[in-house]
């Protein structure tokens, strides 16, 4: 069972990779793709919201209203800030693309090591989420460093790994933000969409705060 859904999980970050090197290979790809994204996760995430409320007994619908326009907002900047970065400037989108990667390693480095060390839980708000798997993430992302550090000239290393380290930190966070919502709607994935994902929100709860903050660590340190 759990080998199944590892198999499941690395197929689809195989294909989301691809996604990914097509829509900074293709303005239109990606222009296509973040409508269809942005879209998908403002559902998924209202989605939740709503199921919460309805958890918690709530109709406050001026809140939900809310909750529904500051996510349509926050994603809709995003894209566009994705969209501007691609179009516009190029050592923007190098900062770009190495805060994606930090996310998606740090999501594989937690699921290998939580996997395979276990041990004790992170916290209660993910039950899944363990102590080896944060060290996994922060691992598998600091390899980026000397994959990449050829393109970033500029940038001290040691800078450069501490901008590592915040963002992985950042992607983790995010990632249990989504975890904690998801906690107190009683589901287990914001979505169905992605196999061993669940939504497209699953995939993405990191990517949505280590873009802003990478690019601001880039900015400032």
């Amino acid at each position: 069972m759990i080998l199944n859904e590892l198999k499941k999980r690395i197929l689809t970050s195989i294909f989301l990779i691809i996604l990914l090197i097509l829509m900074f290979s293709y303005l239109y790809i990606l222009i296509i793709a973040l409508i269809i994204i942005s879209l998908i996760a403002w559902i998924e995430f209202y989605g939740l919201i709503v199921k919460i409320f309805k958890e918690m007994n709530l109709k406050n619908t001026i809140i939900k209203f809310f909750f529904k326009i500051f996510s349509l907002i926050y994603i809709s900047i995003f894209s566009l800030l994705i969209f501007n970065i691609k179009t516009q400037n190029i050592e923007l989108e190098i900062f770009l693309i190495f805060s994606i990667l930090v996310a998606i390693t740090s999501d594989i480095g937690g699921l290998v090591f939580g996997k395979i060390f276990k041990g004790r839980k992170l916290t209660s708000i993910s039950p899944n989420k363990t102590i080896s798997g944060a060290i996994g993430s922060f691992i598998f992302s600091l390899l980026l460093v000397p994959l990449l550090i050829k393109h970033f000239d500029a940038i001290p290393v040691i800078n450069l790994v501490i901008i590592t380290m915040l963002i992985s930190i950042t992607s983790q966070l995010g990632d249990l933000l989504i975890s904690l919502l998801k906690r107190k709607a009683k589901v287990k994935d914001t979505g169905d969409l992605l196999p061993g994902h669940g939504g497209i929100l699953d995939r993405i709860d990191g990517i949505l705060f280590t873009i802003p903050v990478g690019l601001i660590l880039f900015t400032i340190i």
